[in-house]
């Protein structure tokens, strides 16, 4: 009977091997993914420093960017990584309530920096500083632009993730995609640190 219940893979425990292997590969698969998406940034980092010196007699870094403005940018994105990594911690508690609060506050401060971004993409198109201006420009829109869609293609990805722990809670389905999703989000963090630091830091001196 022991042997049949440790050979039948119907049994919990086969099958608790089973999700678990499927969470395994679906977060390695992501790490493939980010890899991938690494590649893109850089190409598009390398592509702006071969663009930034072309102003075409228009604006530089140091003309339009607003440093104080950029930072509380910063500041809302690297303290949404700290909420999301709450929230983590707590669905390792199996606390799907604070779970949900953590990814909660993280959707608003990712929202809150995309809603920053998308006012200074706005404020500088209406000075007449948008893409088509210079390649600078074009490569400072392009590279921010870029990150900026993955946070918004983040933030719906947290919002699926809150309708699904309302509906199902913390399932071996729900665990690995938020794990991924940490992933995703940290990532960003990081791209936007150099982004912060290589266009506006460098781009003030």
């Amino acid at each position: 009977m022991a042997t049949q219940t440790m050979n039948n893979p119907d049994t919990p425990t086969a099958d608790h091997h089973e999700h678990h292997d499927d969470g395994s590969t679906r977060v390695f698969g992501f790490w493939v993914y980010l890899m991938s998406d690494l590649v893109i940034f850089g190409s598009l980092f390398a592509t702006y420093a071969v663009l930034s010196g072309g102003t075409a007699g228009g604006p530089s870094g140091k003309d339009i960017f607003e440093l104080p403005f950029v930072l509380v940018e910063t500041f809302l994105l690297l303290f949404s990584s700290f909420t999301y990594g709450m929230g983590v911690l707590a669905m390792n508690d199996n606390r799907v309530g604070r779970v949900k609060a953590w990814l909660g506050i993280t959707l608003l401060l990712g929202a809150g920096f995309v809603g920053m971004e998308l006012y200074e993409f706005h404020h500088l198109i209406v000075e007449g500083f948008g893409p088509d201006r210079s390649a600078f420009l074009t490569g400072f829109f392009t590279l921010v632009g870029t990150h900026g869609l993955h946070v918004s293609f983040g933030l719906l990805w947290i919002l699926i993730m809150l309708i699904q722990l309302s509906t199902r809670g913390l399932t071996p389905m729900t665990r690995p995609r938020i794990m991924c999703l940490s992933l995703f989000w940290h990532f960003l963090d990081i791209v936007w640190i150099c982004v912060f630091s290589f266009v506006y830091l460098l781009g003030v001196l």
